[in-house]
């Protein structure tokens, strides 16, 4: 006897459709699995076994042979588990045929006793499901609201007895997606915690408002770490399409499964202890790291300097084009990573560095070694870099509703992001930090003056071709927030206040 059975792989952060072939045969005992399995998917065998005799069925003791098709995919996780046990009764006869097996998909990893266990991937298989043309997913019930949210029929159940009586019954109950997940964003936090630091503030509004990414050098207790742990405050929400990618991102490599759609940014703080790996991905199967996760939010790397060269480095591809490529020797993947990355670091080892009242102690030397540590490349894809001064005592001693309050920036950024979505309505950004460089002269209109004091600029500063476009980006951005159609020479001039470094070096 065979059996047909639609399931779902997930590669990366996408899903893919598999079907779950099994023949019963006659001839000893055995149970075989094929179709490039990982050891999870061969395990199966011994789960699936149990989980049939102690939901009450019987398990059939001929030659088994599962086929995982396309069989030149590698397949991997535990949620074959419960396609290969329904497929099992099927063959069998102890599940009556139907078209259910032409109008659903089967993902969850079944415990000895038969209960269903939650999986990772559960959004990226029912987007992956509903391509392929079945009208619904079964899942296990922690699984369903998050299934639900790619817009396919999900069912979730508790046990294998539970799926084979609804199957031969009365049919499941379908779950219906939640209002949206919560995402890890620390405690509730506002701008009006922040004391003084107006030009922090401000250039952090431009990035939030714009999608730049920003350098916070200061000496240590001014107010770096406080300033960006608060920048998720002042972005919008989430919208619809990117809630949906960035769920499926996080929902391929959490072992908790979600709620719904997250439809608040991701902000994610790596040590700076991180490996090359940890930040950009990598593992057996090329799983996503932080720059992936941060997709849709911010990456706040703290100490940036404290980094490994090689850490810092492969961070290059992902600021500039917003998609990392992991490869590995058996799979490549390529996640997207659009994040506003937010970094901060001290002026020189010691932190002291052009403090007003503290002396540093660091020789000439040891300040050149550290502040090369950031080559010129990757602070060239760093827009805004900011000189962040330690708070006077009158300013931190003030009263905090003289400071301005994250929803009233946040009013601000969500107007700039509207021009901007206006102005990109038929491109695949949103933000003007992934403008292309043939576009920015048409759309960012710099005048005759614009350009002298771009030219001027370039030959007192030395300023690079792509320190140049990431000014006039910055300067749009501006722009856009002021509520001008072009772009001027105050805020071209604003713009190119926030390249400290490459103005010191």
């Amino acid at each position: 006897m065979l059996s047909r059975i639609f399931s779902c792989g997930v590669r990366g952060a996408e899903g893919y459709p598999v079907m779950v072939e099994l023949d019963l045969a006659n001839g000893l005992p055995g149970f075989t699995t094929v179709g490039l399995p990982d050891g999870a998917v061969r395990e199966s065998r011994d789960r699936v076994c149990a989980a049939v005799r102690n939901s009450g069925f019987k398990f059939p003791h001929r030659r088994i042979t599962v086929n995982l098709a396309p069989a030149q995919t590698r397949k991997q996780g535990s949620h074959f588990d419960l396609p290969i046990a329904v497929a099992v009764l099927a063959a069998s006869g102890q599940l009556p045929p139907g078209d259910w097996s032409r109008r659903l998909a089967f993902a969850g990893e079944l415990a000895l006793d038969g209960t269903l266990r939650s999986v990772r991937g559960a959004l990226a298989m029912a987007a992956a499901a509903e391509v392929c043309g079945v009208s619904g997913i079964v899942v296990p019930k922690e699984n369903a609201s998050e299934a639900a949210s790619a817009g396919l029929c999900a069912y979730g159940a508790a046990s294998l007895r539970e799926v084979v009586e609804s199957l031969a019954g009365s049919g499941l109950d379908r779950v219906l997606p939640s209002g949206g997940a919560a995402l890890e964003c620390g405690a509730s936090v506002d701008f009006s915690e922040v004391r003084g630091q107006p030009v922090a503030k401000r250039a952090l509004e431009i990035v939030a408002a714009g999608g730049h990414h920003v350098l916070l050098i200061g000496p240590p207790g001014s107010g770096k770490s406080m300033l960006a742990k608060r920048m998720p405050t002042i972005l919008p929400d989430l919208a619809p399409g990117e809630a949906l990618e960035v769920t499926r991102i996080h929902s391929a490599c959490r072992e908790k499964p979600l709620v719904g759609l997250m439809t608040r940014r991701p902000f994610r703080a790596p040590h700076h202890s991180a490996s090359q790996a940890a930040l950009i991905g990598g593992g057996p199967f090329a799983r996503p790291g932080e720059v992936a996760l941060a997709h849709g939010g911010v990456l706040f790397l703290d100490e940036l300097a404290e980094f490994n060269r090689p850490a810092l480095e492969s961070l290059r591809q992902p600021l500039e084009d917003g998609v990392v490529v992991v490869a590995r020797a058996k799979e490549t993947v390529e996640y997207p990573s659009r994040f506003c990355l937010v970094a901060a670091t001290n002026p020189c080892p010691c932190g002291w560095l052009g403090h007003p009242t503290r002396s540093c102690v660091c020789t000439p030397p040891a300040v050149d070694r550290y502040v090369s540590r950031l080559s010129g490349p990757l602070l060239d894809r760093i827009d805004v870099q900011v000189e962040v001064s330690p708070v006077p005592f009158e300013a931190w001693s003030a009263a905090s509703s003289l400071e301005e309050g994250s929803s009233q920036i946040r009013a601000r950024v969500q107007a700039a992001r509207l021009r901007q979505k206006e102005r990109f309505a038929h491109a695949d950004f949103a933000v003007n930090a992934f403008m292309p460089a043939k576009d920015l002269r048409r759309l960012c209109g710099v005048d005759a003056s614009g350009l002298q004091t771009l030219e001027h600029a370039a030959r007192k500063f030395s300023f690079s071709a792509r320190s140049l476009d990431r000014i006039l980006r910055v300067a749009r951005t501006i722009a856009d927030l002021a509520g001008a159609e072009k772009v001027e020479v105050r805020h071209l001039t604003e713009a190119m206040q926030y390249r400290c470094l490459e103005r010191l070096r």
